[in-house]
């Protein structure tokens, strides 16, 4: 991936992952969305972007801890906030580079406002803020739960029949 974590930013995850040092802590999942990215629209255009529609699935950071919100399809809508243009776009690039593929992503932080997740019909305006987080991270282990209830979803819709025009 173009965009890395930072020392920061791994000096979090560790002490996620080490339960900051102590055996009866609860660890806590600084991730702010889990996806999968079915594609990218880039506002007004590729070269130099203000705007993100990522279309897909969605498990949105819930409180504190590790809970997420189900599943759900849809799209989300981002513009850049000032100053962080740069590091907007080289994670759209990424998250852009993986639509359509199988990969589980994540991105954004919980901390922070992680964006709405807009029904497929609804009219792309007035975006949410891009969270810049620690990055887009591709996900390796499908054991987690939002990660499950994402994969879940997928197959779901890959389940479906395709929906065709009907003759007139």
């Amino acid at each position: 991936m173009k965009t890395k974590i930072g020392l920061l930013g791994m000096a979090l995850a560790g002490a996620v992952v080490l339960g900051l040092g102590s055996s009866s802590a609860i660890a806590s999942d600084p991730v702010g969305v889990y996806a999968f990215v079915d594609k990218v629209v880039l506002e007004p255009s590729d070269g130099q972007p203000e705007r993100i529609q990522v279309w897909g699935g969605f498990a949105l950071a819930e409180g504190r801890g590790d809970t997420y919100t189900a599943a759900k399809r849809g799209y989300m809508y981002f513009a850049i906030k000032a100053g962080e243009e740069e590091v907007a776009r080289k994670e759209w690039n990424d998250l852009k580079s993986l639509a359509g593929g199988e990969q589980f992503v994540a991105f954004g932080v919980r901390w922070k406002s992680k964006g709405t997740i807009r029904d497929a019909s609804a009219k792309p305006e007035k975006p949410d803020v891009y969270p810049i987080g620690l990055g887009v991270t591709k996900i390796k282990k499908h054991d987690y739960a939002p990660i499950k209830d994402l994969a879940e979803l997928k197959k779901k819709s890959a389940d479906k029949p395709a929906k065709t025009a009907s003759a007139k």
